[in-house]
This record gives structure tokens, C-alpha cells and sequence, in this order.
């Protein structure tokens, strides 16, 4: 990877709070693929004063891609860093600061220079971490939702409050998957499919209950790889996804994204009455009785988690769809939160 030495210099220069002529470097990957990639560049900064200092920050390169039903998102991000969203934040939450943005119009890319983010994040989290990061993440939300800042007024590139149901009927739309758990031939076991097709049945009703619920900036990619936990505060990641939605979305998320299926009932139990506490508090509302966390986990992962399990050629993905289809059953039937 070439670095542009003009634009480290700017964000080591904003980052360390004095003039940086000149620095070295070393990149770690951290994370890539066809649409992003970031890297941890590492090394000695020269300043202008003649110190040399150490350093560490975070490049992002975004390119340009379509996601479904959300054509804007690729370049979400970067305009989020470009408003004044960093300055809702409360001491519990917030996102990595950016020291620099730039965007190519030409190439359709963007860059972002951030803060490395050290912390517990993915399968490192306890579930009392998990516990805190609802508690936290419900206050942030509520407290959104009752003062209403004017930026949220000024950001224009959101997700939208329906994209959920419209990814739902999207997979929902697919005949292999959908008349596969309706088939002779289907081979989950039947309470597990019959979950799915009971969700459908009543899903007009479902997402009537959900849009009832207050509407709230929502991240919509919450889960255990995007959190940096840290000295009782979270650093969140990857904000390209995020836009209005409601109270409980990214519990979803949390819960249910590639989560150890074992611990997904704990965690359940744990993170819906804690989020909306802190979210009732916060928003100074009553407590949201008839919060839908278990229909949302069904409607964001039901039709995915059949959909692996009738493609995966692995023995061990397909079981592990099972279990993951079984502990949402699980929380139907074992837990009522209050």
C-alpha cells in the first residue's frame, strides 16, 4: 500500500497536537476485503520542534459499492465524521476520533485517519460486558431521542426507518429458502421452521407493533467485532450502515450476529432489560413493555440463518445454525423481559 506522506503528516500533525515534517511507517493489516480495508500504521514521527514521537493510527479505505435497498451507504461514513454527530456523544459511547478525512471523487473512495481503538472487542466480551454495553448504548439512544439535537436535523445520508422490513421481505422474497421450510424435504426440525413460518404469518402485525416504538438513531451493525471495550467505555466502529430505526434494533444485532449460541439466552436475558431501563431513563418515558427483540432477531436473522443452513456444505456451519435457531427459540419460551 502507498501512503500519501502529505496526508500522514496532516493527520499525525492533528493527532499529536504539534507540526509533524516527517514520519516513517509500518502497516499492519487489520481488516480488508473488496469494499474496505484498514490498516494500523505504526512508527516515530518527526516534529517540527525536533521531538521524535511515537505514534500509532488507523487508515481506512473505503471504496465505493451498492448495498441493497441502500445505495449511500459506502460513503456514510465518511459523511458522518464530516458532521457535528461526535458531539452527542456522552462519556460511555462514542466512535474513534477522525484526524482525517478525504475523499476522491474520481476513484469513488474515501480515507479516514482515526484513533486506534485498543480494548476487549468479538469473542472477548463477558457477558457482563455485554450487560454494560446495552445499559450504555440505551442511555446514548434515549438521550437522542429526548434532546433531539439539531445535527440529527443536518445529516442527510441515513438509512432509512424501513430498511429492516425491506431486507426482511427481500429474503422473504426468495422461493428456495421461504418453500423450503415449508416443504416435505425440509429438515430442521420442525418447531424451528415452524418459528420462521409464524413469524411470517403475522409479520404485517409485527412490524406494526415495531413501528409504533419511538424512532432512534440506530448503528444497525452492533455487534461484538465492531465494540472496543475499554476502562468501562465503548469506542463503536464501522458506522456505514447506520440510520433511523428503533429502540431494540441493534440489540438484535448484539444478541444474534455470529454470537456463541451457548451464551445467547444469557445475553438476552441480560441486555434487553438493561438497554431499555436505560433507555426509558434517558428518554424519560415509560418502560417499553412490548419491546419485539425476539421478532427483530428473527426478522434481521431467521431467514439468513436457513438460508446457511440449507447452503453450507460444512456439517458445522449447518449445526451451528441449528443451535443458533434453537437459543432464539429458547428466548420465546424461557424469558419475558420486564
Amino acid at each position: 500500500m502507498n501512503v500519501n506522506a502529505k496526508m500522514l503528516h496532516g493527520a499525525l500533525s492533528r493527532q499529536l497536537q504539534t507540526e509533524v515534517v516527517d514520519a516513517d511507517y509500518q502497516e499492519t493489516t487489520l481488516q480488508g476485503g473488496t469494499i474496505a480495508s484498514v490498516y494500523l500504521l505504526t512508527g516515530i514521527a518527526d516534529a517540527a520542534d525536533g521531538r521524535k514521537l511515537p505514534y500509532r493510527i488507523v487508515l481506512k479505505i473505503q471504496k465505493k459499492w451498492e448495498r441493497y435497498g441502500d445505495p449511500n451507504s459506502w460513503r456514510r461514513e465518511y459523511d458522518l465524521y464530516a458532521s457535528d454527530l461526535a458531539e452527542t456523544f456522552s462519556g460511555g459511547v462514542r466512535w474513534p476520533v477522525c484526524y482525517l478525512a478525504e475523499m476522491n471523487d474520481d476513484t469513488d473512495e474515501f480515507r479516514l485517519w482515526l484513533e486506534y481503538a485498543d480494548g476487549v472487542s468479538g469473542t472477548n466480551l463477558t457477558p457482563e460486558t455485554y450487560e454494560q454495553v446495552a445499559l450504555e448504548w440505551g442511555r446514548y439512544q434515549g438521550k437522542l431521542y429526548r434532546e433531539r439535537p439539531t445535527v440529527l436535523d443536518r445529516l442527510t445520508n441515513l438509512s432509512t426507518s424501513d430498511l429492516m422490513k425491506k431486507t426482511y421481505l427481500h429474503y422473504r422474497s426468495w422461493p428456495v429458502v421461504h418453500d423450503y421450510i415449508r416443504s416435505e424435504e425440509c429438515e430442521l426440525p420442525r418447531h424451528l421452521s415452524g418459528m420462521m413460518i409464524e413469524i411470517d404469518a403475522h409479520s404485517d402485525e409485527i412490524f406494526a407493533r415495531i413501528e409504533s416504538l419511538p424512532l432512534v438513531l440506530c448503528h444497525r451493525d452492533f455487534w461484538s467485532t465492531n465494540l472496543i471495550y475499554a476502562d468501562g467505555k465503548i469506542r463503536l466502529i464501522d458506522w456505514d450502515t447506520a440510520g433511523w430505526g428503533y429502540p431494540g434494533e441493534d440489540l438484535a444485532s448484539l444478541i444474534a450476529d455470529e454470537t456463541d449460541p451457548a451464551q445467547m439466552v444469557d445475553y438476552y436475558r441480560r441486555c434487553v432489560p438493561a438497554y431499555h431501563r436505560a433507555f426509558a431513563e434517558q428518554a424519560q418515558i415509560p418502560y417499553i413493555e412490548d419491546d419485539c427483540v425476539y421478532e427483530m432477531i428473527l426478522i434481521v436473522f431467521g431467514y439468513r440463518l436457513i438460508e446457511s443452513y440449507l447452503h453450507s456444505e460444512d456439517e458445522r456451519d449447518k449445526q451451528l445454525a441449528v443451535r443458533t435457531l434453537e437459543s432464539i427459540y429458547a428466548m420465546k419460551n424461557d424469558f419475558a423481559p420486564n
